[in-house]
């Protein structure tokens, strides 16, 4: 594999998690990062992120988290690590082949999903081809949540199921 499949692969993980979630959320691309792998030359790694455009309300972050653990301890992929904060929380999680994998919550409540590739072969990488469902926002990233939902943006937790 090169870094460029790779990319696609990562590509098609965070879809899928992003298609795990109901309501949907809505969502644009973070700028892709590629680098080298110093301990093994002639390879690199790739970096894909995500931001949620859709406001997720601070009583139903929790929520979203635990679709995502879910989804993802689902498919087979390991929960490394965990970061507890009522502000801003994250978790991590690899895949058996490697990827590794967060989903974060960062200022103004925004989340983001992103996914680091291990080291394959160096390549070219394109940018991602899955189309976000939002339109192109102009300005640096990342741009804040504006989409409102009536699910995620309400201010009471989720009802009881």
């Amino acid at each position: 594999m090169d870094m460029q499949e790779a990319a696609v692969q990562a590509d098609s993980i965070m879809l899928r998690t992003l298609n795990g979630v109901r309501p949907e959320l809505r969502w644009n691309h973070g700028p892709s990062i590629d680098s080298r792998c110093d301990d093994a030359p002639g390879t690199g790694s790739v970096k894909r992120r995500i931001a949620v455009m859709t406001i997720v309300s601070k009583e139903r972050r929790g929520s979203l988290l635990g679709v995502v653990e879910r989804d993802w301890k689902g498919r087979g992929y390991q929960v490394t690590s965990v970061r507890a904060s009522e502000e801003l929380p994250a978790m991590y999680a690899s895949t058996p082949d490697g990827f590794r994998m967060r989903v974060a919550v960062a200022g103004e409540g925004q989340f983001f999903l992103s996914i680091t590739t291990p080291c394959f072969t160096e390549s070219d990488v394109a940018d991602p081809k899955t189309r976000p469902n939002t339109p192109h926002r102009e300005g640096g990233y990342p741009q804040r949540p504006d989409i409102h939902d009536d699910f995620w943006s309400a201010p009471t937790p989720p009802p009881r199921t």
